[in-house]
């Protein structure tokens, strides 16, 4: 791998941590898009790349530290973390399927939703 690529990964990896750690995101929105950008990713690889990223090490510290603070339901996130356990094995075996130009559609129109959301909402 070229030292370009580590740096590149590396950049990304930062900059998803700081903004997971800030604002609760950072595969869809920072991993996906600099991947497929950066380093020419197909959609599909991004996403297996970004799910692959968020195992147990992702974000580990950050949660320690929100625990710390009072700021974690450890009963509401195991119970998430099992509907995400199920949804993203059989979503995953219908999206490696998907042409990867329906899939970067999918993601801008799910994008746009959430921005529109945010900016007009309380």
């Amino acid at each position: 791998m070229e030292i370009t690529t580590v740096l590149i990964l590396l950049l990304i990896g930062i900059l998803a941590g700081t903004v997971s750690s800030f604002l609760g995101i950072g595969g869809g929105l920072v991993v996906i898009p600099l991947l497929v950008s950066l380093l020419n990713y197909t959609q599909k690889t991004a996403q297996g790349t970004s799910l692959a990223l968020m195992l147990p090490p992702i974000g580990i510290l950050a949660v320690l530290n929100y625990y710390k603070s009072g700021n974690v339901n450890l009963w509401h996130a195991f119970v998430m973390a099992i509907g995400f356990l199920i949804a993203s094995y059989f979503a995953s075996k219908y999206a490696v399927k998907l042409p990867d130009d329906y899939l970067k559609k999918i993601f801008a129109v799910f994008l746009i939703l959430y921005a529109t959301k945010l900016l007009l909402g309380k």
